[in-house]
């Protein structure tokens, strides 16, 4: 994987979800990420007018440097147009309708070179999504949609009574099984979480300071790490890691990056960076720290 390769963020849920207001708010909290945003028709997407800097017929500019782009029926064609930007988007957001199926979409873009998976996030309406699963026209989508899912933003949790939230999470975790959940209302989480942990382990810094639902801690690794077994155990291990992204130095000194999303995990070969350290996002008080650090022994040669 090289720095060329575009991350790409892909949000699903159904209608009423939240999606939109998910979007703006990534818009908003960007902090200096480049984001093109894709979208089918930019009618299903209303951008709040004060971000907005300027629009055309097919590309509306938002302050910050970020865009949003109508891709119609091609997709793969916007991708390419994105790629060729100068400077390219740090971040590809794809907001899919609320019948379309993530895994779908992912299954399209991975046919071309220079872009990646990062993460599927689908969003829910935590008060109505358990009633709506069961409905006889939507349940099929939305049960589709969290079986794709690696971060599930439970959404509007607001609306719902404290003694309901074990439940929803208990039946949440049965349909998306490999998936993180997020809690949220007004769809306002830290950027970070859907757009993934920045891999700068020298700064220490991962995350605005306003965020305080979420902690993070940086893994150091001795040299000799086993990258594979290192990315597997951060996702699947249970230790409360939402997103973890980094590099390691493996046998021989070759460098490794590791991610994790949810439950899914990539360690490929990165050579030429020379500054190592993972950067792990989870939920505060449900991070387990201590056995996380652990690791960075555990794993090593």
């Amino acid at each position: 994987m090289t720095d060329a390769v575009l991350p790409v963020i892909t949000i699903g849920g159904y209608l009423g979800s939240g999606k939109t207001t998910l979007l703006n708010n990534l818009l908003r909290r960007a902090d200096g990420r480049r984001l093109a945003v894709l979208v089918n028709e930019f009618g299903e997407l209303p951008i709040d007018e004060d971000l907005i800097v300027a629009e055309d017929e097919n590309m509306i500019s938002i302050a910050g440097g970020c865009i949003c782009c109508s891709f119609g029926n091609d997709l793969i064609g916007a991708l390419n147009e994105l790629a060729m930007l100068d400077p390219p988007p740090d971040y590809v957001v794809i907001e899919s309708s609320g019948v379309a199926i993530p895994g779908a979409i992912v299954s399209t873009f991975s046919l071309i070179d220079g872009f990646r998976s990062d993460g599927i996030v689908v969003v829910v309406d935590g008060e109505t999504v358990q009633a709506a699963a069961k409905d006889d026209y939507i349940g099929d989508t939305i049960t589709r949609q969290l079986s794709d899912a690696e971060i599930v933003l439970v959404n509007k949790l607001d609306l719902v009574e404290p003694e309901q939230e074990k439940d929803l999470a208990s039946w949440l975790s049965e349909m998306a099984p490999d998936a993180a959940q997020v809690p949220a209302r007004f769809g306002d989480v830290a950027p970070e979480t859907i757009l993934g942990v920045v891999a700068e382990p020298s700064t220490g810094h991962t995350a605005p300071h306003s965020d305080a639902q979420f902690e993070s801690m940086i893994l150091r690794p001795n040299d000799d790490v086993d990258a594979s077994l290192l990315a597997q155990d951060l996702a699947t291990g249970g230790y409360g890691v939402i997103r973890a992204k980094g590099y390691v130095a493996g046998a021989e000194g070759q460098t490794w990056l590791i991610q994790t999303v949810g439950r899914r995990w990539q360690a490929e070969q990165a050579p030429g960076h020379g500054v190592t350290g993972i950067v792990c996002l989870g939920l505060r008080g449900l991070l387990l720290r201590d056995q996380v650090g652990k690791l960075a022994i555990d794993c090593c040669g």
